[in-house]
């Protein structure tokens, strides 16, 4: 991208630029690392449930908190064991099912990927942060799969919890902004 066009944009400006470009990865490729912190545009206000500080709730969110560290260094199947581990110690969370979904999409498992966010999906009833960040990564994979239909309904559902990466994507797939992204990227070639 030119200099001077790049010094135009802001950081939300590339963001958006980078989920035209690169539809199937949340915050970025597994070669640069992966954001587990993903900021998907969540109102504050959508929250996941209340979860009562039991000894094996606090020990699943420990064990969790060090399989996404361990993620973050690019161990993703040393990861999928310490997920596994966090659900072991307190199954009903849907939060760890969610993140290990997405170690197992970073190691092209997208059938174990689906199963976990399958399973995300039930306990948090689709809805909370995880049941909306689950929702965009089932969408993600039935984008993947050519599945349009499941993917939007996804997105559909996602948009509705407040999601602007949802919304973004559902946008995408509309036939009209696609033909607009095409003559995007068309401009930027050109200017290159």
């Amino acid at each position: 991208m030119p200099q001077v066009l790049s010094e135009l944009l802001t950081d939300k400006d590339r963001a958006v630029l980078e989920s035209i470009f690169n539809p199937f990865q949340i915050g970025g490729g597994a070669a640069e690392g992966v954001d587990w912190n993903f900021d998907e545009g969540l109102p504050e206000e959508v929250q996941d449930p209340y979860e009562e500080p039991t000894p094996e709730v606090t020990e699943s969110i420990r064990r969790e908190v060090e399989a996404i560290k361990t993620a973050e260094t690019g161990d993703f199947e040393k990861s999928i064991e310490l997920f596994t581990s966090a659900i072991e110690v307190a199954p009903q969370r849907p939060a760890p099912w969610n993140n290990r979904a997405q170690a197992h999409r970073l190691l092209n498992n997208d059938e174990a990927a689906l199963a976990d966010l399958e399973k995300a999906l039930q306990l948090s009833k689709g809805t909370g942060r995880t049941g909306c960040r689950a929702l965009c990564q089932r969408g993600l994979l039935k984008r993947k799969t050519g599945d349009d239909d499941g993917a939007r309904e996804d997105f559909k559902n996602a948009t509705n919890l407040g999601s602007k990466f949802a919304r973004a994507q559902l946008i995408e797939m509309n036939p009209y902004a696609a033909l607009c992204n095409q003559m995007l990227q068309d401009a930027f070639q050109k200017l290159s």
